[in-house]
This record gives C-alpha cells, structure tokens and sequence, in this order.
C-alpha cells in the first residue's frame, strides 16, 4: 500500500480525501526492515477498520464452515424473507491481504440495497496457500449453497458471484471452474476493477505513481505470492482474460478510471462480448481502485453501488 503521498489531482474530491485518510492511516503505522506479510496484514485491517462502520443494518449475520474444503462463510441477510436470492462476495486484496472484516461493508451494502443474501468467502489467503486452492474454496462454496441453502432459508438456484480486485479475478475464474467440472455456471458476475491479467499496460503507466492507490510493482508481488511457477501465468484460470468466456453469465464491470487496471478492465468486457455474454460496462471518471471502500463519504461510489444493486436484483429477481 501506498502511504504518506498527496492523492493525484484528476481524482473526485472525495476521492482524493479517501486516499489522504488511507495514506496517514498506513504511515501512523510503520512497518520495520524485518516485517512479514502477518504484519502488513495487521496494519491493513487496522487502516481499514473506520471505512466498515456505519451502512445497512442486517436482519441476521451469521458465521459457518461449510464443504468438503471446511470454508469458513460469513452470511448477511437484509431481511427474513424466505428464500432470498444469493449473491457470493470475494474479497479483494491481491490474494494476500484484507479479510471478511475489511469488506463487511462492502457486502452488507449489496445485500440492503439488492435485497439478496450475501454469502462472504474467508478463503485461504497466499502465500500460504497458492494457485488453486482458493479458487476451489470457492467453487466448494457455491456447490456446498446449491445442495444446502434451502436448509438455510435461502434460494439456491439463484446465485451471483462477485469480488473486487482479485477478487474480480475469482469470480470469472469461479465460472470458469465450474464450466470446467461441467456444472452450471452462476446466474451473474459483478467485476469491480478487477485484476485480470498480468501484463503492463498504457493504464500502468499513466496511473502507477504514487499519487493513486495501487502501482505495478505491487501488483507483481501479488501475482508471485499467488502463482507457484512459470507456467501458472499462462493458465487461464489464473488469468481470466486469457479463457475462453463463452458461455460466461451476464456481468456488470465497475471500473475505475483512475486505476492501473482500467485496460485489463476495458479488455475484459470487450472479451466477453465478443463471447456473447450480456455486458453493463461503467467507468467512473474519477475513481480509483478501492473506491467503493469510501461509500460513507463518496456519492460517487454511491453511484457505482446503485446502479451494480439495480442490476444485480434485476438478475437475481426480476425487478
């Protein structure tokens, strides 16, 4: 994470006071010459912890483990209706960093304003654990809910998947699997500025100093935590721009305009059109990666979530 920088001044003014507040909250916390990822870990749930306040307030969360895999879920329900629709979130964090607890927001913000349960996936975090192990966490999620959910109150034909950076990655990924097992793919995606693919792009160029909130260099050390050879950077259920989407559900993309990952963002809705998958495409002028995280001060980010919930419960229920 980038700290102690001014934000860059073509972001929205909300924007830029999201980056100031992040920025002083990593450099109130150093980190020594000898500090290991538990302790950026810390540091980031720290920082993070004033951006999950306030928000919907939810009928019931509950916690479980569930599948054979033994997942740990988080599960936000806006109402007791009976048989809510479900949405499963994949929390970003370049594989490596955040948790349920840094994107519980996040998640209780879909599930109020799409009115669905959502279903929050504590997978295991690299480089602890590396390519595929939580890719199938999550895939072991959404077929433990397709055989269990009705035990749950919930609708189990009617799931979504979505994820914020990397874990915009696993949602297609996610698809993919699933494809790949021959079991039917989720009824949606939603992709916020996700990472989906590798290379270095014109955007890494144009967006990478530190006047914004990720730069390429993390972006390589994401991947090499994640990855374990050579080989894994051409597998394309690592790099979803790579697949072959066919047959991939309807998406909607936020993407952020500010952002290292706008070309990989722009790519992957023009591949999966040109799949043939139903696509809502929207670029926020101003926005950076992470910017939904500053829903409580940003009506820009307010934006992005009720028009992705519109979509989403169009989905998911028909209205």
């Amino acid at each position: 994470m980038t700290i102690d920088v001014t934000p860059a001044a073509d972001l929205d003014p909300d924007i830029q006071r999201f980056h100031l507040a992040i920025n002083s909250g990593y450099a109130s916390h150093p980190r020594g010459p000898d500090h290991g990822v538990e302790d950026s870990r810390r540091i980031a749930e720290i920082v993070r912890a004033p951006w999950t306040k306030g928000g919907p307030v939810m009928a019931r969360t509950e916690e479980m483990r569930v599948g054979d895999l033994d997942v740990r879920i988080r599960i936000h329900r806006p109402s007791l209706e009976p048989g809510l629709p479900i949405l499963v979130y994949i929390h970003g964090g370049g594989w490596v960093l955040f948790s349920l607890d840094t994107h519980d927001r996040l998640m209780r913000e879909y599930a109020g304003r799409a009115n669905v349960a959502v279903v929050g996936v504590d997978y295991t975090r690299s480089p602890e654990a590396k390519f595929p192990r939580a890719l199938d966490e999550t895939v072991d999620v959404i077929t433990w809910l397709r055989a269990h959910a009705a035990d749950l109150g919930l609708d189990g034909s009617r799931i979504a998947v979505a994820g914020d950076s990397v874990g915009g990655n696993m949602s297609v990924a996610t698809n993919l699997r699933l494809r790949q097992r021959g079991l039917p793919v989720t009824q949606a995606m939603l992709l916020n500025y996700g990472a989906f693919d590798h290379r270095v792009t014109p955007s890494h160029e144009r967006y990478g100093d530190p006047g914004y909130m990720l730069n390429s260099a993390e972006m390589v050390e994401f991947w090499a935590a994640y990855l374990s050879e050579p080989a894994e950077y051409e597998n394309p259920l690592a790099v979803p721009l790579r697949a072959d989407l066919t047959g991939m559900p309807p998406a909607f993309l936020a993407i952020a305009e500010c952002d290292i990952l706008l070309d990989e963002n722009r790519q992957m809705a023009a591949r999966l059109r040109d799949a043939g998958v139903p696509v809502v495409e929207r670029v926020y002028a101003g926005a950076s990666h992470s910017f939904l995280e500053a829903v409580s001060i940003s009506s820009l980010a307010d934006q992005a979530f009720t028009e992705s919930a519109a979509w989403l419960s169009q989905q998911l229920r028909g209205n």
